[in-house]
């Protein structure tokens, strides 16, 4: 029972106060660092729309387009259904509506409205912001283990595609990575994240492999070559953990139906950062009747480390 070398009981798993009050903080510092683009781009085209003497001539100014199509509350994903005039008829309603009636002040104007809609869309990427900072964190302490183990590793990076050879020098690579590669006793591993196995038809946190990366996509879709498979929920609010755990536990029982159905059984784990005392008396049933084979609380450093170890020695 690998839970027991870090859990011994399900007070273990809950989350405390403090470590709920530096997930928020750690959400906060998050959200700034995803803003500084946008706030950058608000700079450089408030410099940019300043050389226009009235609202009307900013559509003389070139390069500032997309911009202003913003401005108009047009998003990046409903401009690319739009047309040519559509556009052009968007950005002259902007003026009208809203850059002459303002005046002298109409450059501010417009940067108060690029800001309304780039927040927007700041907003909508947020809501999945925990479950990015729970694979990172995951990701970070998996990595540890390897590196600790002197177990070499292969990363995936998101925008490449390409698998990277991992070293100490990498500080910031959980920020791209989405799967992780190594080998130990002569076993090929490749943990790979967000994926939907065909057998289980729906999206699953993380998948650990037995396979080569130049493998995975076979591997993906044969149950027989799945190590085990886990749940991530990075959300810090309390109000919401009874939600995301509910979530987590209709995935897992769905990917071990799925694999029952192939007369295969699967070790499956659930790593949360918002976990109460009700929610961590359920884990902790499901861990003694080996419905999961292992958990930890994402705020508890020396838990996720244990889990991670875990993992990396299946």
């Amino acid at each position: 029972m690998p839970y027991r070398r870090h859990l011994k009981s399900s007070s273990d798993l809950v989350t405390t106060y403090e470590e709920t009050r530096a997930g928020f903080v750690a959400l906060a510092l998050e959200r700034s660092r995803r803003a500084t683009p946008m706030v950058e781009e608000a700079r450089a085209l408030q410099a940019r729309a300043s050389q226009a003497t009235s609202p009307a001539s900013l559509l003389r100014i070139k390069g500032i387009s997309i911009a202003l199509l913003t401005a108009a509350g047009v998003s990046g994903k409903a401009a690319g259904h739009m047309l040519p005039e559509d556009k052009t008829d968007a950005i002259k309603g902007l003026i009208k509506n809203f850059l002459e009636p303002a005046g002298d002040d109409f450059v501010e104007e417009l940067v108060f409205r690029f800001l309304l809609t780039r927040g927007d869309t700041l907003g909508g990427s947020m809501r999945n912001l925990g479950g990015a900072l729970a694979q990172r964190k995951f990701t970070r302490s998996l990595i540890a283990a390897l590196t600790v183990d002197g177990v070499p590793y292969l990363w995936l990076h998101s925008s490449s595609g390409k698998w990277i050879r991992g070293t100490r020098e990498d500080p910031d690579i959980e920020l791209y990575l989405k799967g992780l590669a190594w080998t130990v006793d002569r076993r090929a591993r490749t943990m790979i994240y967000n994926r939907t196995p065909p057998f289980v038809k729906k999206n699953v946190d993380a998948c650990l492999l037995d396979c080569k990366p130049q493998r995975l996509e076979l591997a993906i879709r044969t149950p027989a070559l799945y190590v085990a498979v886990g749940e991530l929920k990075g959300g810090i609010d309390p109000a919401g953990a009874d939600e995301h755990w509910k979530t987590a536990r209709t995935a897992l029982s769905r990917v071990r139906q799925a694999f029952a159905g192939a007369q295969l059984s699967v070790p499956t784990f659930f790593v949360g950062a918002a976990i109460e005392k009700d929610m961590a008396s359920e884990i902790w049933s499901q861990l003694e009747d080996g419905s999961l084979s292992n958990a930890a609380n994402l705020t508890g450093s020396n838990q996720l480390a244990s889990l991670c170890g875990w993992l990396s020695s299946l």
